[in-house]
């Protein structure tokens, strides 16, 4: 019988968050997928090269005894072994965003590999293989006239090792970079395989029928799939085998892809790399794109990052080499098309328009103008539902959720509260909860209430046809069945929609061929926070919104941005007036700096939830005490700035309070020996009698929301 480690999905906190042992009859590679016993439980567990030592509790743990180890129940037959960097991969990020190993392996493997026993994997294993080719004949690819801009990047990317940060307006053609140097790698090595990242599912669609227009012809539609928590478990299963396979030649997903086995990867793309859906918010709260920097160094792959508004991380890391850059920057500054140019952005001061007024009397006619015309127009606002708040005038009530700190937000099409926290919705009360005023009204507007004042302000003006105007509205409530995104956007593309009013999903990523007026309606909330990084989402959202219009080269009219605003002269504004994302970014750049704030500090996080404010600031409060009194961390104290713990912006989400501390150093590798020395300070902490009700701790590391 032989000893083998074994990963399972076991939490940070956990006596068992390290490598378990079992015994086997026979050697088992790293990298084995097996069923485990644990307790009464049979678990899916990764057959690790050793016990991880970066679990706090596996600094004195002894060996075991042989005769008291389980043995495995079985091994998944069929399938290869886990690769080497993928478990490196693993390792990297368990250790970097303080995490047990086996949870973010187990996180990283498609649910129902977990649920299947290895009968029935073997069986699933056996069914026919989906041709994966359309022929014996190789058949050439078809591409499209390179831009001079296009051709250089390309050509500045196969002259390099990267990393690469493609810079490139919107419309500038970034998607047929990614496609091109792709295929040049596809064709390079057989067995190659590349990876395509997007932020969000509803991009998913698009890019993935553009790709399997481009490589189909020539590899088969199979060997183009998708991997994103929006497929049923059956589906991601079948991506993930054709990507641990090799079947698969081109993976396209969200951030969790960043963990698909891919054993031949030799280009891994991230589009829209400044998005902050590539953070996660949950479990092992990891970034995706710093994560698939780090993989393509482990596979000896490149990596590209592309966007119009990059992440004031990534632009300052392809700064010259001379400067300490450690990106190659390839420039795109102009659209394809010889009549392709970027919006002109207009600012309407609100200070000077009608009181109260949501959609300013200029805009309204620039809207009319452009469906006289046959022209699609897009309002955006960030904010869905009808109200974000309803209110009585009398008492001062406002619709605020029990369970949470926050306002239930008013959906008028079903009339509904909803608390957009915790899921708590009830029906809209007929008076006043507190009072018994009937006069209760909603303030302030959402997605749904401007749909509703651009039906009635438009209703006489009529399409070229005779026909009156269509409004569609796409945000997360009308996109909530399987298919009406499809179909919405459908519907923008054939040109049956006038008005396009919606979030930030439809602000990024999409190609609306026919729209040429934008319209953000309130961007000014942003300009205030207490956020250091609101401008920097601001203005990244604004650009992208505003590369949604004029993407036609055939359309002679000059496209537009309408932008309403009380502070017209902000400087953002004179920035993206000018689309001038390098004299914003350095000016955010030096304002950061002089506060030490990142890129020129590192930041980790440290949240707790409790069953009262008191009990979690109490946890943070003392772990952090604890910590000076620890050896390992005594030479690190001079190098770290610890605050004390606050109230969370919500502070209470379905009757849990939630409290946080944020930790500071302008080294990053002092920050990490930090919090690598501090997690036996945080557990032996939550047995304290002070921190009675705590529920549950979580370290952050890179946060974004602070």
């Amino acid at each position: 019988m032989h000893r083998v480690s074994v990963l399972l999905h076991t939490p940070m906190y956990s006596p068992l968050s390290g490598a378990l042992s079992y015994l086997s009859d026979q050697a088992l590679c790293p990298g084995t997928l097996v069923r485990v016993p644990l307790g009464q439980r049979e678990l899916l567990g990764v057959v690790w090269d050793e016990r991880p030592t970066n679990a706090p509790n596996s600094a004195n743990v002894v060996a075991p005894d042989p005769a008291g180890l389980r043995p495995i129940t079985a091994t998944l037959q069929g399938l290869t072994p886990l690769s080497a960097s993928w478990r490196a991969l693993i390792v990297f990020a368990a250790g970097y965003y303080q995490r047990s190993p086996g949870e973010v392996a187990l996180a990283a493997l498609p649910p129902q590999l977990r649920d299947l026993s290895a009968l029935q994997m073997a069986r699933r294993l056996n069914r026919p293989a989906v041709k994966s080719a359309p022929g014996n004949d190789p058949i050439a690819i078809t591409f499209v006239a390179l831009s001079a801009e296009q051709q250089r990047a390309i050509d500045q990317f196969d002259a390099n090792s990267g990393p690469f940060l493609l810079f490139g307006a919107t419309g500038s053609g970034k998607t047929e970079v990614f496609m091109r140097c792709s295929a040049e790698l596809l064709a390079a090595t057989p067995q190659s395989q590349v990876l395509v990242m997007v932020p969000e599912i509803n991009l998913t669609p698009q890019l993935e029928d553009r790709f399997k227009a481009r490589f189909g012809p020539v590899y088969g539609d199979a060997a183009v799939v998708s991997l994103h928590s929006g497929m049923t478990p059956a589906q991601r299963l079948k991506s993930w085998l054709a990507a641990h396979s090799g079947a698969a030649r081109i993976v396209l997903g969200t951030r969790m892809a960043v963990f698909a086995s891919m054993p031949h990867l030799k280009l891994i793309i991230v589009d829209e790399e400044h998005d902050p859906s590539y953070k996660s918010h949950e479990g092992a709260r990891y970034s995706a794109r710093d994560l698939a920097v780090y993989r393509a160094r482990l596979d000896g792959a490149k990596v590209m990052l592309g966007s119009a508004t990059p992440s004031l991380e990534s632009w300052h890391h392809s700064r010259p080499a001379q400067q300490g850059g450690r990106y190659l920057r390839l420039e795109m500054p102009s659209r394809v098309g010889t009549n392709a140019i970027l919006p002109l952005v207009r600012r309407v001061d609100m200070n000077h328009q009608p009181k109260a007024c949501v959609i300013s009397p200029p805009l309204l006619d620039a809207i009319g103008q452009r469906i006289a015309r046959g022209e699609q127009s897009m309002v955006f606002l960030n904010r869905r539902g009808y109200a974000p708040v309803l209110c009585c005038g009398d008492c001062d009530w406002k619709s605020s959720c029990p369970h949470c700190s926050a306002y239930r937000v008013f959906h008028k099409i079903d009339r509904t509260l909803r608390c957009h926290h915790c899921g708590l919705t009830e029906r809209v009360p007929r008076a006043c909860p507190d009072c018994g005023n009937v006069d209760i009204a909603p303030m302030g507007r959402g997605t749904e209430r401007i749909e509703e004042q651009l039906a009635m302000l438009l209703a006489d003006i009529h399409r070229p046809d005779g026909k009156p105007v269509h409004i569609a509205r796409i945000d997360a409530d009308t996109t909530k069945f399987k298919g009406s995104l499809e179909s919405q956007l459908a519907q923008v593309h054939s040109g049956e929609v006038d008005v396009l009013v919606g979030t930030q999903m439809i602000a990024k990523g999409h190609d609306f061929r026919r729209i040429t007026l934008v319209a953000a309606i309130n961007p000014d909330g942003a300009l205030f926070s207490s956020d250091f990084r609101a401008p920097e989402r601001l203005f990244g959202l604004l650009m992208q919104a505003a590369g949604r219009a004029g993407r036609d080269a055939s359309n002679t009219n000059r496209s537009e941005m309408w932008v309403q605003t009380f502070y017209p002269t902000h400087p953002l504004f004179e920035a993206l007036k000018a689309h001038d994302y390098p004299a914003f970014a350095q000016s955010q750049l030096n304002e950061r700096q002089q506060a030490g704030m990142p890129p020129f500090s590192f930041q980790a996080l440290v949240r707790a939830e409790a069953r009262t404010q008191e009990a979690a600031q109490a946890f943070l409060n003392l772990a952090s005490s604890a910590s000076v009194d620890l050896p390992d961390i005594a030479p690190l104290l001079p190098h770290i700035t610890r605050y004390p713990a606050v109230p969370m912006s919500v502070q209470r989400v379905a009757n849990v309070e939630r409290a946080q501390m944020l930790i500071e150093s302008p080294s990053r590798t002092a920050l990490q020996r930090f919090l690598t020395a501090w997690q036996g300070a945080l557990h032996a902490t939550r047995r304290q009698p002070d921190c009675k009700g705590l529920l549950r701790w979580a370290v952050d590391v890179d946060p974004l929301l602070i």
